[in-house]
């Protein structure tokens, strides 16, 4: 399908930023202050998104307009969502279940239903994609985006890591045609020995491969997966409502359309450089990365100027 609507771009900005220590969201690593969400707000806009929402907690939303948004106020239309425990909850469930984190990635899409009628994308706000990246999904969205085919952008696992710490990664499976088979979320990856390892459910270390591909939370979609997720979040509470650290992430609701043979979701392998600031001892290595980029004229200083 072709939209005749821009493309949306919904930046998922709710998190606690625990293993950070802080607001990593709004926290400066370029030269002229910016967040990473600044650049990747830039490079969204510079491929023909035309909508920016931010999905955000009310508790954070003074200081997030006052470091972020207000600067991108009349460059593009933007919008601000509210995460919120109750949100979307099973019209029965009359007390709110005890919550230590927000409910989730997918989760936090459904806090942009009411401003989405045209085909979206979704990223972290703490990931810095590339601008090439933003390019290839605007043109996915414009071009080929359907009620039945959707895309991820996908990372190879080894430029994903982090020196100081483990991370959580989606690892994906695909077919001869570069169609996802399904995504698995993975724990506590990080290099030991030379070898790439994650501890599974039952506390066992096993191998992923360096040149794996893996879902950075880079999606693009048609409008008509958030009627999905509402519904799947319904159920997800229905059985998950006693456990407090429980979450409703995106690859739950993609591998079940996938399984039901409802989407294809089409991987798009991205070699642009992809950073994230995951822990505080991150923060200095981008920090000279995007001062790298601003210096070679990749990025105007400031870049929303």
């Amino acid at each position: 399908m072709s939209s005749t609507k821009k493309p949306s771009l919904v930046i998922l900005a709710a998190g606690m930023g625990s293993r950070y220590g802080g607001l990593k969201q709004v926290d400066s690593v370029g030269p002229g202050g910016e967040a990473i969400i600044d650049y990747s707000v830039y490079d969204a806009l510079n491929a023909g998104f035309g909508k920016i929402i931010f999905v955000i907690r009310q508790d954070i939303e003074a200081a997030f307009k006052e470091k972020v948004s207000d600067k991108w106020q009349g460059k593009a239309e933007i919008h601000h969502v509210f995460q919120e425990p109750d949100l979307g909850l099973p019209e029965e469930m009359t007390e709110m279940p005890t919550r230590e984190k927000p409910w989730g990635t997918a989760h936090a899409v459904l806090a942009a239903k009411d401003v989405i009628d045209e085909p979206f994308a979704v990223i972290n706000a703490d990931d810095y994609y590339g601008s090439i990246g933003y390019k290839k999904m605007a043109d996915f969205l414009n071009q080929e985006c359907s009620p039945s085919l959707f895309s991820m952008l996908g990372y190879v696992l080894k430029n994903t890591l982090s020196d100081f710490g483990s991370v959580s990664r989606g690892v994906c499976a695909m077919d001869e045609n570069q169609f996802l088979t399904t995504v698995t979320e993975r724990h506590k990856i990080r290099r030991e020995n030379g070898q790439i390892v994650f501890t599974d459910e039952d506390g066992q270390d096993k191998p992923l491969k360096d040149q794996d591909l893996v879902s950075m939370n880079f999606w693009g979609f048609h409008p008509s997966i958030l009627t999905t997720i509402a519904e799947d979040f319904k159920e997800y509470v229905r059985n998950n409502w006693q456990n407090p650290r429980g979450e409703f992430y995106i690859p739950f609701v993609v591998n079940k359309l996938i399984d039901e043979n409802k989407i294809y979701l089409k991987v798009i392998a991205n070699d642009d450089q992809w950073f994230g600031v995951t822990y505080q001892e991150d923060k200095p290595v981008v920090q000279d990365a995007m001062k790298k980029m601003a210096d070679n004229g990749a990025y105007p200083t400031p870049v929303w100027q």
